[in-house]
């Protein structure tokens, strides 16, 4: 049997003969163990976190894809845009020219049912009456049984037969033409009584100033009960009497002759 040797201690090495044997690094097997065992814990890490990064990539991917057609990031907020058509609801719109306008809630219009106008009763529709003319006859006060009459387009002192005379002594007495507080006579064909060239005669308007102060008269109280003196309005102090059986405009006198001879009583006309 070989010779059992036994290993001396390596703690004394020296003192057996015995050396280290330096050619092998002492613990290699180990630090071969533990370098594997690191690279593969390397491995498997990467591994985990290449998985991990793919998966959080995808829908990533999938959004990017969708982006090009069905989804949109703006940095502008949407906006809302109310449908159109009947909704039943109150319009919104910006007041127009608003110095608000930009940044500024919207103003809402709402558009009330315009209501029926009221209807109105025209004065217009329904004439005011016009009141009743008033006709005249002018009697003499000292010839009592005459009139004043038109025959041939002048005013004289007639008696009064038949329905034509009647007529032609029948006058409309209307507010003076220059004088509304005094009189106007009109013949029943429209012509007015004034005087020219101190005669008293029947005349067509003109429409001038002359013929309006021409055929205006203004009653004044006379010496005679119930009668009246007509005074010219555009020749004061002179007043309407019959000379000759002619009506005439004459200066006043102080002479009782004038004084019956121009005095006259309105009464109701004859026609």
């Amino acid at each position: 049997m070989p010779e059992d040797k036994s290993r001396p201690p390596q703690d004394r090495p020296w003192e057996n003969g015995w050396t280290l044997d330096t050619s092998r690094t002492p613990g290699t097997r180990r630090l071969y163990l533990a370098g594997a065992l690191a690279v593969a814990t390397i491995v498997a890490c990467v591994a985990v976190i290449a998985a991990t990064d793919h998966r959080a990539d995808e829908p990533s991917r999938t959004a990017r894809a969708e982006g090009s057609g069905l989804i949109s990031f703006s940095s502008q907020p949407a906006t809302t845009v109310a449908p159109r058509g009947d909704s039943g609801l109150s319009s919104v719109s910006p007041t127009p020219g608003s110095p608000r306008q930009q940044g500024a809630d919207p103003t809402v219009t709402v558009t009330a049912s315009p209501k029926p106008p009221k209807s109105r009763t025209t004065r217009a529709s329904s004439p005011k009456p016009q009141p009743p003319a008033t006709y005249r006859s002018v009697r003499s006060v000292n010839y009592p049984d005459r009139y004043w009459h038109v025959d041939d387009g002048y005013v004289g002192l007639d008696p009064v037969s038949g329905a034509q005379s009647r007529e032609d002594a029948t006058f409309k007495q209307v507010k003076g033409l220059a004088d509304g507080s005094c009189y106007s006579f009109a013949t029943q064909d429209g012509r007015y009584l004034r005087h020219r060239s101190f005669v008293l005669r029947a005349d067509r308007d003109d429409g001038s100033s002359l013929f309006e102060q021409d055929a205006t008269f203004c009653p004044r109280d006379a010496a005679y009960s119930g009668a009246k003196m007509l005074e010219s309005v555009n020749y004061p102090g002179s007043f309407l009497r019959h000379r000759n059986f002619v009506i005439r405009l004459e200066r006043f006198e102080y002479d009782s002759q004038y004084l019956s001879d121009s005095s006259f009583q309105l009464v109701g006309g004859l026609a």
